[in-house]
């Protein structure tokens, strides 16, 4: 009789995939806690408890609609902690004789499935996740023989596609893109939406963790766990946001103030990324809501949150499998220095960083454009090894899974991969973060300083940043400027910024 054993990785918890819609008595799902997942990186205590918590209701989900599930705890006697190591021991003891997987969206899962299967002596099979809107290559495809990757141009063909917000081969309104008005402030006595948080009790998950030698990062609330850990609760989430949150997201998605961790944004994306709601039925979700208040949100608003799902997510999926494995080795500057110490605590000076890096332990979450522009600008003024970058992006993140993490991380915010993601790199003084942010008005060091007493580390930084790399970046069109004012500084000036920077550098742990 045949005997089929299915793998259902951590980030596939899709139960619209087609796997799901009919039960079969000759069919056993399998979803596995391993240590070789909780390991390969320290990951943020929420981030590893999220993952266990999504697993187990999704197993039971299964279980309760008649599905045959196995299901491996952590800390199981019979649970060998590998992938290969488990479904090895299943197919002998249960004799099964196929065996079925999702392909992976992690390039390393991909190749370990691969191979394992080259070892089996019964058939396999793969099927797709049926979750992304584009396929792993397609990218790849539209770009074959250029030489620039440009976004906007996938973006573009995802939204003709797949007839999202157009008219016709014509977009909405005649324009693509509202980026240039998705850039405002907060107002300073502005007080946002309060975020709807839910109060998940995950200790018993938490308990079996500490009774590991696991190491994490972070803090955790084990009986009032805010993020969403099935896909009811992931729905109610969506529709919070389509419906308190998207008439202000593409006006204040890049702003940032002290203490307020959500702001307009949707916070979606660790559901998005385990698969429990899909990126279809999110922008529909979202456009439904602007159709039926076209009077509270603006086109602006809603074009912003659509780019970021059926552009940057899709776009970053399709770089990472059209540059893997080479782009998890890309060191454009060479960087090599280390993270400061502060950067696992949030102890430092600058408000900006020990606000983004706090909230991001405590939370497990902060939104892109604190990434981007406060921890990830840092790390490349400050000349971190891109690994060591990775590593910290992809453990204390909630949301960070390797095909989304490196792409923006090593490609977008450290600009290791030469220009591959983004045309110039991402790096500013304080002038930005202050335009961007209520920040630098009560921090210890002073924005509009440069050298001496209390100057922002961020001046000095910046402009050595632009001195040491001018073999590299001086013929980049869209930061000539830039080095045009470098180029006109007193000598005396410039020797004053590289000084204190190269002082900054050597006492970086104690900014």
């Amino acid at each position: 009789m045949s005997k089929t054993l299915r793998l259902i990785l951590g980030d596939q918890l899709n139960s619209n995939h087609s796997w799901f819609q009919t039960v079969d008595d000759s069919v056993t799902y399998v979803l596995m806690e391993i240590r070789s997942e909780t390991d390969y990186a320290t990951h943020h205590i929420q981030k590893i408890t999220a993952f266990f918590a999504a697993m187990r209701n999704f197993a039971n989900e299964l279980k309760s609609k008649k599905h045959q599930v196995i299901y491996l705890h952590l800390n199981d006697a019979d649970n060998l902690q590998t992938f290969d190591k488990n479904i090895q021991y299943l197919i002998d003891k249960h004799q099964f004789t196929n065996f079925e997987y999702q392909l992976p969206d992690e390039f390393r899962l991909d190749e370990l499935l691969k191979n394992f299967c080259k070892t089996l002596s019964i058939p396999t099979k793969t099927f797709d996740s049926e979750h992304f809107m584009s396929s792993r290559n397609e990218l790849g495809a539209f770009f074959e023989g250029k030489k620039t990757f440009l976004m906007e141009s996938f973006y573009h063909k995802m939204r003709k596609k797949h007839n999202v917000l157009m008219q016709g081969d014509k977009p909405l309104t005649g324009k693509w893109n509202y980026d240039g008005d998705n850039r405002k402030k907060l107002p300073k006595n502005h007080k946002p939406t309060s975020p709807l948080v839910f109060d998940n009790d995950v200790s018993k998950i938490v308990s079996e963790i500490n009774k590991t030698d696991i190491k994490t990062i972070g803090t955790i609330d084990a009986t009032n766990f805010v993020w969403p850990i099935n896909r009811s609760q992931s729905l109610e989430l969506l529709d919070f946001f389509v419906r308190e949150c998207l008439s202000l997201f593409g006006s204040y998605q890049d702003a940032m103030t002290p203490n307020e961790w959500s702001l307009y944004h949707s916070r979606i994306s660790f559901s998005m990324n385990i698969k429990m709601i899909s990126p279809q039925e999110v922008i529909e979700k979202a456009i439904e809501e602007w159709k039926n208040r076209p009077d509270e949100i603006e086109y602006n608003q809603l074009e912003g949150f659509v780019r970021q799902i059926i552009g940057w997510r899709e776009y970053m999926r399709g770089i990472y499998w059209y540059k893997m494995p080479e782009f998890a080795t890309m060191n454009y500057f060479d960087n090599q220095e280390k993270l400061p110490d502060w950067f696992w605590t949030g102890k430092t000076k600058m408000n900006c960083l020990k606000d983004a890096i706090s909230q991001s332990l405590k939370f497990a979450y902060a939104h892109h454009i604190q990434r981007l522009m406060i921890t990830g600008n840092f790390a490349l003024l400050a000349g971190v090894h891109p690994d060591e970058v990775d590593a910290w992006y992809l453990g204390i993140y909630i949301d960070a899974i390797e095909w989304v993490e490196i792409t923006n991380t090593r490609g977008m915010s450290q600009f290791a991969d030469g220009g591959i993601v983004g045309t110039k790199p991402y790096v500013s003084s304080a002038s930005y973060i202050d335009k961007m942010s209520h920040y630098c008005g009560s921090c210890f060091y002073k924005k509009a300083v440069k050298t001496g007493d209390k100057a922002c580390p961020l001046n000095s930084l910046y402009w050595n940043f632009y001195d040491k790399n001018e073999d590299k970046l001086g013929k980049n069109p869209r930061i000539g400027m830039m080095y045009n004012v470098w180029r006109k500084m007193q000598p005396e000036a410039k020797a004053e910024l590289l000084q204190q920077a190269d002082y900054y550098l050597k006492n970086i742990n104690d900014l």
